[in-house]
C-alpha cells in the first residue's frame, strides 16, 4: 500500500514509461478520460505493472494522476478544478505557488523532471494552438476554459520553464455585493450605479490582480438591457449579462510573422458595428486613440481598464499612449480629448491583506492651463483596518445629466451619505 502522497508520485512516475511502452498510444490519446481510465485500471491488472499488493484507494489515485499526466496537465490539473484557486504560479520544477483568497501559498508540485514539465508546457501550447520551443520561447494565450497562461521556458527562464495560469472564475457578482463584502460602501455602489445609467465614460484603474476585470463586470451589470454592446479584449474573461453582445478578441501574430489583429484594428472596425457602448478589456497602447475618441463621439457610457497606481498616473498613463500614437499632435490638445472624454476614475487595489476595494472614485472636471482638472469624490480612509469610504459631499461636474433621468435627488443623498473626507472619526 502507498503510505503518502510522495510514494504515489513515485509509483505514476515509474508506471508512465512502462504505459508508453505497453499501450498504443496513438489509440488511447483518442479515448476519453473514463475510457482512459478503464484502460489504466485493466493495465494495472497485468503483470508489467506489478501492482497486485495495491489498495483500492490507492489504486484509484495512481489511475487518477495517470490519466491526468496522458490526457491533462499533470501535477498541474487537480488545482484546476480547485474553486478557491485564483492564480497557479509554477516556477521552474521545484517551485510552485497558488493565490487562494488573495494570499500567495505554496503547494508541492511534483513533476518527474525538467522534460515532463517543458512536455506540459507544450501541451498547454498546443491547446490553444501556439507553439513553444527555443524559437518561441514565450506564449501569451487563453485555454479553453477562459484562463489566462503565460509560459516562459529556457533560456529565458533560468530555473526551468515558467508558468503561469490566472484562472477564469464565473463572478456574477453586482454592485450591491460589492458594498456588501467592502469592495466599497453602500453610497458608493449607488452613486456608480446612476453614473452608469447616465452613459458616463468609466476608467478602471489599478494594479495587476486588483480587481479591475471583476469590478467591470458588476459595472456592466448595470446597463440596459436594450443595448448594443461591443467588448474587446485581449484575452475574453468579461461575463456580461446583456443580450445583445458583440465579444472580439485579439489575435497574436503568429510564428512567421502574420495573422495578427490588434486592439486598435478591432476598436476602429467596431466603430462601424453600430455599438451603444464600447467596453475595452484593457487599453495598453496606440489603441487609447481610438478608445477616447468613441467615447467622445456617439458612443457614452464606455468602460476600459488600465494599470496605473493612482487616478493621477491613470490620466498620465493616458497622456503617455495616445503620444505613441499621435506624436504630432501637442499635449495640450491630447489632454483636451482625455478631459472631454472620460467623466469618472475608479481605482482599485488589492490591499496586504489580499482584500480588493475601490480606494478612489475621481470625477474628471475638464482643463485649466492646460492641466486636466479632477475632482476626488470618494476615497477609502487611509491606514484604516476597517473599510472605511469617506465622501468630499461634491457634486460630480456630469450632474446635470442626471436631471432628465429622474436620478438627481438620488445622486445628491448618495454623495452626502458616506462620513466626510479629514473628518475624525465617532
Amino acid at each position: 500500500m502507498a503510505e503518502s502522497g510522495a510514494s504515489i508520485a513515485d509509483i505514476v512516475a515509474r508506471l508512465h514509461p512502462v504505459i508508453v511502452r505497453s499501450m498504443d498510444m496513438a489509440r488511447v490519446a483518442n479515448l476519453d478520460n473514463k475510457a482512459l481510465a478503464r484502460q489504466l485500471h485493466a493495465f494495472l491488472d497485468t503483470e508489467q505493472a506489478d501492482m497486485a499488493e495495491l489498495s483500492p484507494h490507492d489504486r484509484q489515485q495512481v489511475v487518477t494522476r495517470l490519466v491526468h499526466d496522458i490526457n491533462g496537465l499533470g501535477p498541474i490539473e487537480p488545482l484546476l478544478v480547485d474553486a478557491s484557486v485564483s492564480d497557479i504560479l509554477i516556477n521552474g520544477l521545484k517551485s510552485a505557488y497558488v493565490e487562494r483568497n488573495g494570499r500567495l501559498e505554496p503547494v508541492e508540485l511534483r513533476f518527474r523532471d525538467e522534460q515532463h514539465l517543458f512536455h506540459i508546457a507544450q501541451r498547454i501550447a498546443g491547446r490553444v494552438g501556439r507553439r513553444i520551443d527555443e524559437v518561441s520561447p514565450m506564449v501569451d494565450a487563453r485555454l479553453a476554459d477562459g484562463s489566462r497562461v503565460n509560459i516562459v521556458i529556457p533560456p529565458l527562464a533560468l530555473d526551468g520553464a515558467a508558468i503561469s495560469i490566472r484562472r477564469f472564475v464565473v463572478r456574477n457578482a453586482d454592485l450591491e455585493q460589492m458594498a456588501a463584502g467592502d469592495a466599497c460602501s453602500p453610497a458608493m455602489a449607488k452613486f456608480l450605479r446612476i453614473a452608469v445609467k447616465a452613459r458616463c465614460n468609466v476608467l478602471i484603474s489599478g494594479g495587476t490582480g486588483a480587481g479591475k476585470t471583476t469590478f467591470m463586470n458588476a459595472l456592466s451589470r448595470e446597463i440596459d438591457h436594450t443595448e448594443r454592446l461591443v467588448t474587446i479584449e485581449d484575452a475574453a474573461e468579461l461575463q456580461l449579462q446583456q443580450p445583445h453582445i458583440v465579444r472580439l478578441e485579439t489575435r497574436a501574430t503568429s510564428s512567421e510573422g502574420t495573422g495578427g489583429v490588434s486592439m486598435r484594428a478591432l476598436l476602429i472596425n467596431s466603430l462601424r458595428m453600430r455599438p451603444d457602448r464600447i467596453i475595452v478589456g484593457e487599453v495598453r497602447g496606440e489603441e487609447a486613440n481610438e478608445m477616447l475618441q468613441a467615447m467622445n463621439t456617439g458612443h457614452p457610457g464606455s468602460m476600459c481598464t488600465l494599470h496605473a497606481n493612482n487616478p493621477r498616473d491613470a490620466l498620465t498613463r493616458l497622456e503617455n499612449m495616445l503620444m505613441m500614437g499621435s506624436a504630432d499632435i501637442p499635449l495640450s490638445a491630447l489632454r483636451r480629448q482625455i478631459a472631454s472624454s472620460v467623466d469618472l476614475v475608479v481605482q482599485l487595489e488589492r490591499l496586504r491583506t489580499g482584500h480588493r476595494c475601490v480606494t478612489s472614485i475621481t470625477s474628471v472636471v475638464g482643463i485649466e492651463n492646460d492641466i486636466i482638472t479632477a475632482e476626488e469624490l470618494w476615497r477609502r480612509r487611509p491606514d484604516s483596518e476597517a473599510h472605511v469610504f469617506e465622501s468630499a459631499g461634491r457634486r460630480p461636474s456630469w450632474t446635470d445629466t442626471v436631471r432628465p433621468l429622474g436620478l438627481y435627488e438620488a445622486l445628491m443623498e448618495a454623495v452626502q451619505e458616506d462620513p466626510r473626507i479629514g473628518e475624525t472619526p465617532a
